[in-house]
């Protein structure tokens, strides 16, 4: 039996609301894995950090990164994904960072983060999935 996704599930389950988990090539030590807040549409994940950040100074277009996002109670469920990065661009607080916030926090700590924050110094991150990894112990059960 096996316990992969289908696309349409695994598609569905990363669109979810999840704190993804991305991960990037160092040349001088392993891999450097930090958490961040994400969105899936249109078949590119994306997300905002630091362009002076470490992971923002190891995330060029070209490199590839790894990203996994998985439920934290039974049944267990998990995608991973990696791909190149196809996109850096400057931040827009309207356009990324306000509707980011909300996704996360609600409407209300969502716009009243937006309203604190300074794009300055921030880039958005395009990675475009390639490879899929998916469980979903649901379907054990099935």
């Amino acid at each position: 039996m096996s316990l992969a996704m289908s696309k349409v599930d695994r598609e569905k389950f990363l669109a979810d609301l999840h704190v993804g988990v991305v991960s990037m090539n160092r040349v001088d030590a392993g891999p450097l894995s930090a958490p961040i807040w994400y969105i899936y549409e249109n078949d590119l994940i994306w997300f905002t950090t630091g362009a002076q950040s470490r992971k923002g100074k190891l995330m060029q277009v070209g490199d590839r990164i790894s990203m996994v996002v998985q439920t934290e109670s039974a049944p267990y469920q998990y995608v991973s994904v990696e791909g190149p990065i196809v996109a850096r661009e400057a931040v827009d607080l309207e356009r990324d960072v306000r509707p980011m916030a909300i996704r996360y926090l609600g409407d209300k700590q969502g716009n009243g983060y937006a309203d604190a924050s300074s794009t300055s110094g921030s880039v958005l991150v395009k990675m475009k999935p390639e490879k899929w990894l998916t469980v979903d112990y649901s379907l054990m059960n099935a």
